[in-house]
C-alpha cells in the first residue's frame, strides 16, 4: 500500500461545531492568546487557564466526528494512512483513524508540571490541588506557545515517507507545523482541501487545490484517490 500522510488543521473540526479557537483579531474565545497558551500565562494565572481548557474538554463529550473525519478512515481500505493534526480534539481517534500524530498535544490528557514524562488519560476538569504522582500540579496536555513540539520529529518522518500528501483546514501559516511540507519529495502529489485556500499553486509540484470545506472536500478526495 502506498503511504498517505493527512495533515488536518482546526478547519476540519469546525464543521463537528468546534471553535476554531483564535478569531480574527488574535483573541482565542475572548483571551490573549498569551494569558491560556502560554507557561507565563499558567504561571500568572493558572486557575484562568485550567478553566479554559476544561471547557474546551467538556465540549468533547458533546460532539462528533464529521464526514471529513469518517473519510479519512475509508482511506485506509486503499492506502497507509497516517494524520499529522495540529489539534487537540480527539474526533480522529472516534472516527476510529489507525496512525495519529498530536502535534499540539491532546484535551483528554493531563500531564506533570513537573515532569513532561508523566501523561495520563483525563476526561474531568483539571483543577487546582489536582496533582500528579510526583505531588506537582498537574496541567493540560497541550504544547503552548514558547515550548517544545515534541512529536515534531515522529511527524517529520512519516512525512519524508508520504506517497501521497493531504492538507485540510489548516493555513499551513503556523509553525512549526507550516514546515512538513518541505519534508515531502520533491514529485509528491500534493491535495490542498480548504473554502479559501492561501496557498500559491506555483509554489509545489504536484499540486492539487480543492477549494471546500472539509467534508465535500473529501468526498472529492475520495473519488479522485480511489
Amino acid at each position: 500500500m502506498k503511504n498517505l500522510v493527512v495533515l488536518t488543521g482546526a478547519g476540519i473540526s469546525a464543521e463537528s461545531g468546534i471553535n476554531t479557537f483564535r478569531d480574527a483579531n488574535g483573541l482565542w474565545e475572548g483571551h490573549d492568546i498569551m494569558e491560556v497558551a502560554s507557561p507565563i500565562g499558567f504561571k500568572n494565572n493558572p486557575k484562568l487557564v485550567l478553566d479554559f481548557y476544561n471547557q474546551r474538554r467538556r465540549q468533547l463529550h458533546e460532539v462528533s466526528p464529521n464526514k471529513a473525519h469518517i473519510n479519512l478512515k475509508k482511506l485506509e481500505l486503499y492506502y497507509n494512512v497516517n494524520i499529522v493534526t495540529q489539534n487537540v480534539d480527539n474526533l480522529h481517534e472516534k472516527a476510529g483513524s489507525s496512525n495519529i500524530i498530536h502535534l499540539h498535544g491532546e484535551l483528554f490528557k493531563a500531564r506533570s508540571t513537573a515532569d513532561d514524562s508523566l501523561i495520563y488519560h483525563w476526561e474531568k476538569d483539571i483543577n487546582i490541588g489536582d496533582i500528579a504522582e510526583d505531588k506537582a500540579q498537574l496541567r493540560p496536555h497541550i504544547v503552548w506557545f514558547g515550548e517544545n513540539v515534541p512529536a515534531l520529529e515522529n511527524a517529520i518522518k512519516v512525512v519524508e515517507k508520504a506517497d501521497i500528501l493531504v492538507i485540510i483546514g489548516t493555513s499551513m501559516q503556523v509553525y512549526p507545523a507550516a514546515s512538513l511540507i518541505n519534508y515531502t519529495s520533491p514529485n509528491t502529489p500534493i491535495y490542498f482541501i480548504d473554502p479559501k485556500p492561501m496557498v500559491n499553486k506555483n509554489a509545489f509540484n504536484n499540486l492539487t487545490i480543492i477549494k471546500d470545506v472539509a467534508s465535500l472536500g473529501t468526498d472529492k478526495l475520495l473519488t479522485m484517490l480511489t
